[in-house]
């Protein structure tokens, strides 16, 4: 038999998960923290001006917080400037999502 608090627990970790499926959270996400993610075109440009690191080295950045492969990159503007969003999947199906400054290549957040 299931004792209040274990019911108490399992209740609120069921709504934490709702809200968090439906987007109802107050912790900003990687979404929010970058307003707009850059076209083909515009990375093309920025890339080929030199002002982003390239995409690669954002990978060999992130591998140094999360091992696994990149299963998504965008490259965004945020309020901060220009930023790498990695998505990573670990070998045990853990996703980690990070957010790299594209301009010198360091860790800006994740995990």
């Amino acid at each position: 038999m299931m004792t209040m608090r274990k019911l108490l627990i399992i209740a609120l970790a069921g709504a934490s998960l709702g809200l968090t499926t439906l987007g109802l959270t107050t912790a900003p996400s990687q979404a929010d923290e970058a307003t707009a993610c850059l076209s083909r075109d515009q990375r093309r440009e920025v890339i080929a001006a030199g002002q982003v690191v390239s995409l690669a080295t954002a990978i060999r950045t992130s591998r140094s917080k999360a091992t696994g492969e990149v299963v998504k990159a965008r490259l965004c503007q945020s309020p901060k400037g220009l930023v790498y969003l990695l998505t990573v999947l670990a070998r045990d199906g853990k996703v980690a999502r990070l957010t790299i400054d594209a301009q010198n290549g360091k860790i800006v957040s994740g995990l």
